[in-house]
C-alpha cells in the first residue's frame, strides 16, 4: 500500500481558490497530502525505508552504511543491550549512540516514569510558567556537580550545550576577552558558533566561522601556557575533558591541575566539554573528577536524556552565571530554550540520574570497563601486527588498529606504506563489518582517526557481555587480514 502512495504524484493547493465578498469569510477545504501513519511507518519494509532515506535524509550516509552492511538490518525493538531486528536476530550494542544510552535500551524505569507523566496529562512546555520538572532537574545537576557549578541551562542537543556555555564564558569576561582556545583533533558539535572549535576541515568547509579562536595541540600546557602569554585577548579555554571524534585521547592528571592553576592565574575561564565523557561514562560522574579539578563551566548532553528524549545542560559557576544573566535586562539574552526544559525530558533525565544513582552504574563503568581494558589489552598482546594501541577508561575506549601496511610482511611494507593515508579506516570498517555480519556486535568508529573503533557501551554492561563481544573479536582477528579483507569483499559482492 505504500508503495502505491509514494507513487501518486504530491498534491498541490490550487492555483485559485474562491474569493470571499467583501465582508464575507469563505471555508476552503484544504487538500490532504498523502501521510505515511505510525503504524505504517513500523510496517515499513527495508526497500521502502531504504528509498524514503535516500530521497529525503541522506544519500552520502547510505553509501557508507552499505558499506558496512548496516542497510540489511531494520531494527524492530531494542531492550538493554540489544537490538532486535527483522528476523529475529538480537545485536549487542556495543556502539550505544556515541555514548548516549548509559541505561541501555528502553530502561523500564524510566519507560514508567514517561508513561505516568503522560496518563496525568501533565504539562510539557512551561515558558510562561514556572515549572516544577526543570526546576527539579537543574536542582540534582548542581547537587551532582563539585564545587560552586550551580547555574543550569536546558537545551536539546550537545552542540546547544556548548553554545550556551561558550556565550556564557564570553559574557563574563567581555568583548575584550572573548577569544577561546581550542584543542587540535577537538570535537565540540556542528552548530555555526562551536563548529568554529571543532578541528575539522571537512565539517568546517566553506562556512564563514568566528576568527576568535587559538589551536594548540590537545594535552599541551606549556603550549597553553605560551598562547596565553603571547595573546591576552584570550579569555576562554574550550576543551573536552576526554576526545571522542579525535579517537578516545586523555591527557594526563598533571595537565588538567596544571591547567586549572594557569587559569585562575591569567584570570581564564576553562570550559569542559563532558556532552560524551559526562553522566558517568568514565567511572565518574564527570571526567573530570579523576583529577581532583573543577572547570568554571560544563555541559552534558547524550546519556542525560535517559536513552528517550533529546536532553542537555550547560553548568556554569555561579558567579560566572549571575554577571552574564543575572539582571532582569540581561536573563532573557540566553534565555530558556523553548524545548530545554520540556517537562517529559526532564522527568526522563531526572528518572535516570536517579537509577544511575541508585544502581552504582558509575562503580559497574569502573568495575567492568576496567575488566573490558584489560581483555582488549590482552587481545592487543595477542595480535600485536592488527592493534596498535587500547586507551581510555570506563566505558569509553578506543581500539586502535595498525595502518594497513603494517598488517603486512616486512617485504611489502615500504611500497605499502604509501598507501595508508587512503587506506585508513579500512581494517577498522572491515572489522566492524565482520563483527555485526558475523558475530551479531555493533561497534562505531571515530571521526578523525578512522583507524579507531569507539567503545561505548551502556553503563549497564555485564562481565558477560563483555565476554561475548571479546570472544567475537578475538574470532574475527584469528583469521588474519588476508581473510578479514576477503571475507568483507565476498560481502560486498552477495
Amino acid at each position: 500500500m505504500l508503495l502505491k502512495l509514494r507513487s501518486k504524484p504530491k498534491e498541490t493547493m490550487p492555483v485559485s481558490a474562491p474569493v470571499a465578498d467583501q465582508g464575507e469569510e469563505v471555508t476552503t477545504p484544504l487538500p490532504r497530502p498523502q501521510l505515511i501513519s505510525v503504524e505504517e511507518a513500523k510496517a515499513m519494509s527495508l526497500e521502502e525505508i531504504t528509498e524514503h532515506f535516500k530521497a529525503h535524509l541522506n544519500p552520502g550516509q547510505y553509501h557508507f552504511m552499505k558499506l558496512l552492511g548496516f542497510h540489511k538490518v531494520k531494527i524492530e525493538s531494542a531492550k538493554g543491550l540489544y537490538y532486535k531486528d527483522q528476523n529475529g536476530r538480537e545485536i549487542l550494542d556495543f556502539f550505544g549512540g556515541f555514548g548516549s544510552l548509559s541505561l541501555g535500551h528502553n530502561h523500564p524505569r524510566v519507560i514508567e516514569a514517561r508513561r505516568k507523566f503522560g496518563e496525568e496529562d501533565r504539562h510539557e512546555i512551561a515558558m510562561a510558567f514556572l515549572s516544577q520538572y526543570a526546576s527539579a532537574l537543574a536542582k540534582n545537576l548542581a547537587a551532582i556537580a563539585p564545587g560552586d557549578l550551580d547555574m543550569v541551562f536546558l537545551g536539546s542537543s550537545g552542540s546547544e550545550a556548548m553554545e550556551a556555555a561558550i556565550k556564557v564564558a564570553e559574557r563574563y569576561q567581555g568583548p575584550e576577552r572573548a577569544k577561546v582556545l581550542y584543542a587540535e583533533n577537538s570535537f565540540h558539535g556542528k552548530t555555526k558558533g562551536v563548529l568554529s572549535l571543532t578541528d575539522s576541515e571537512l565539517y568546517q568547509g566553506q562556512f564563514k566561522l568566528i576568527d576568535d579562536k587559538c589551536k594548540v595541540p590537545f594535552g599541551n600546557l606549556d603550549a597553553i601556557r605560551v598562547a596565553l602569554d603571547n595573546d591576552p585577548e584570550i579569555g576562554i579555554v574550550c576543551l573536552e575533558t576526554i576526545q571522542g571524534g579525535g579517537g578516545i585521547i586523555e591527557a594526563p592528571a598533571s595537565f588538567w591541575q596544571g591547567l586549572r592553576k594557569l587559569c585562575d592565574e591569567r584570570g581564564v575561564l576553562w570550559v569542559a566539554d563532558e556532552v560524551q565523557s559526562g553522566t558517568g561514562r568514565s567511572g565518574r560522574f564527570f571526567a573530570f573528577e579523576h583529577y581532583g579539578v573543577v572547570p568554571d563551566v560544563t555541559a552534558l548532553a547524550k546519556s542525560l536524556g535517559g536513552g528517550k528524549s533529546a536532553m542537555a545542560a550547560m553548568i556554569a559557576r555561579t558567579e560566572i552565571y549571575m554577571k552574564a544573566y543575572g539582571k532582569p535586562n540581561t536573563a532573557l539574552i540566553h534565555g530558556p530554550a523553548t524545548f530545554g526544559g520540556i517537562g517529559e525530558a526532564c522527568i526522563t533525565a531526572i528518572e535516570a540520574l536517579n537509577v544511575m544513582y541508585d544502581d552504582n552504574l558509575m562503580e559497574n563503568a569502573q568495575d567492568v570497563g576496567g575488566y573490558m581494558k584489560a581483555e582488549l589489552q590482552r587481545l592487543a598482546e595477542k595480535y600485536p601486527k592488527l592493534i596498535k594501541d587500547v586507551r581510555g577508561r570506563g566505558f569509553m575506549l578506543g581500539l586502535e588498529f595498525q595502518d594497513f601496511s603494517k598488517t603486512m610482511p616486512m617485504a611489502v611494507r615500504p611500497m605499502l606504506s604509501v598507501l595508508d593515508e587512503k587506506l585508513k579506516g579500512s581494517l577498522s570498517g572491515f572489522i566492524g563489518s565482520a563483527l555485526l555480519r558475523d558475530h551479531n556486535v555493533l561497534v562505531a568508529f571515530t571521526e578523525y582517526n578512522r583507524n579507531v573503533v569507539r567503545l561505548q557501551p551502556p553503563l549497564i554492561t555485564t562481565r558477560e557481555h563483555v565476554d561475548q563481544f571479546i570472544t567475537a573479536l578475538d574470532a574475527v582477528l584469528a583469521g588474519g587480514v588476508i581473510k578479514i579483507v576477503t571475507d568483507f569483499v565476498k560481502s560486498q559482492a552477495g
